[in-house]
């Protein structure tokens, strides 16, 4: 049955070296979570410690109210796949899945039912006799997934398990990962440093930076919401968009545009606006910024263009799906609305979503 898990102020220190620092969040039970941020974030350290294969230099760990801060991985109802699939290769593929039931007792019929079960999900029934060797990258990340599936755990952790699969493998897992936890009676907690995974398959993400969280959320919260402009550029593909502006009176300016600001912005000498590329649309919104296309990429049925403002300083992306009216070395207008944008200051700390300032200045001019 799948457990509700609390980390209360987590911390681990490696020396000098703070890796996590003081984390405390809840996961429900039954949620898929993911942590997810750049290299030295945290995330698989925080995901080691729920496993009980690091012990936290202070804070606790609960499942389901009860302790287990310092109990081993074996006390713990969990199962763990890892980046690396640690297959035995003198052992089938149906030996590998097995031999956690075997190791503890599972009668032979009820195993192989295990087994065969979890194979039909991955989609490997008929790897199940082969070696490890004769299997490619895919299929072996399969098998170490069916191991942990049949052991029915009330928590499965992922250590980035998909990060040396090619992109056409990782999206085939993305869908089987999502499939066994809907199978699992589990709470599923995935680390990935890779925004897209995390957005596409998640409940709620942990978004950490330099050990601690910048934002725990639905991924919908985290993309139209972000708490930070670490936040808004991590999240999203192409990333958002952010350029600094001098304040005068109630005008944000910059060498790209300038935008009339709310009174509540307007105490402020300098500020960090966002926005997103698919918010920037040439020849519309109420505000424009001047840009000169640099280089045109094609993504399937849209098209990335990567411009620079100009002062030449900043490059701004913004999105289209037809190019035909755009070329290399030409200067057009981008514009947005004020719902569109999102207000830092210069550390970029949050200050205002921009939907909650049309919002409210919509309602005074009524």
């Amino acid at each position: 049955m799948a457990q509700e898990i609390t980390l209360n102020d987590i911390r681990k220190q490696f020396g000098d070296i703070v890796a996590v620092k003081d984390v405390s969040v809840t996961f429900e039970a039954g949620d898929f979570v993911s942590l997810v941020g750049p290299s030295g974030c945290g995330k698989t350290t925080t995901l080691r410690m729920i496993a009980g294969l690091e012990t936290p230099t202070a804070g606790r760990i609960h499942f389901d109210g009860v302790e287990l801060t310092e109990t081993t991985p074996q006390e713990r109802p969990i199962s763990m796949v890892f980046q690396n699939t640690a297959l035995y290769p003198h052992m089938t593929c149906r030996e590998n899945i097995g031999y956690g039931l075997k190791i503890h007792g599972i009668p032979k019929a009820e195993r192989n039912d295990r087994i065969e079960e979890a194979a039909d999900i991955l989609q490997i029934p008929d790897q199940l006799d082969k070696m490890p060797g004769e299997l490619s990258g895919g299929q072996q990340q399969r098998v170490a997934l069916g191991q942990a599936f049949v052991e029915q755990p009330d928590v499965l952790l992922l250590d980035e398990p998909m990060s040396d699969l090619d992109a056409k493998l990782k999206e085939e897992l993305r869908v089987e990962i999502q499939r066994l936890h809907r199978k699992l009676d589990a709470t599923v907690v995935y680390v990935t440093h890779d925004q897209n995974e995390a957005m596409t398959m998640s409940d709620r993400i942990v978004l950490m930076d330099d050990g601690e969280v910048a934002q725990y959320d639905e991924p919908r919260t985290l993309f139209d919401r972000p708490n930070s402009e670490y936040v808004a550029t991590f999240i999203g593909t192409p990333t958002t968009n952010v350029l600094e502006f001098e304040v005068e009176g109630q005008t944000a300016i910059h060498s790209a545009a300038t935008i009339d600001l709310p009174s509540t912005l307007s105490t402020y000498s300098r500020l960090k606006i966002g926005v997103r590329p698919r918010a920037l649309t040439p020849g519309k919104g109420t505000f424009g910024l001047d840009l000169t296309i640099d280089v045109i990429e094609t993504m399937g049925h849209e098209h990335a263009i990567h411009a620079t403002t100009p002062d030449g300083e900043t490059s701004v992306e913004f999105v289209v799906d037809d190019v035909d009216d755009f070329a290399v070395g030409q200067t057009v207008t981008a514009g947005a609305d004020l719902s569109d944008l999102l207000f830092f200051d210069e550390t970029g700390a949050h200050l205002a979503y921009g939907s909650d300032l049309a919002t409210t200045q919509e309602a005074g001019q009524r």
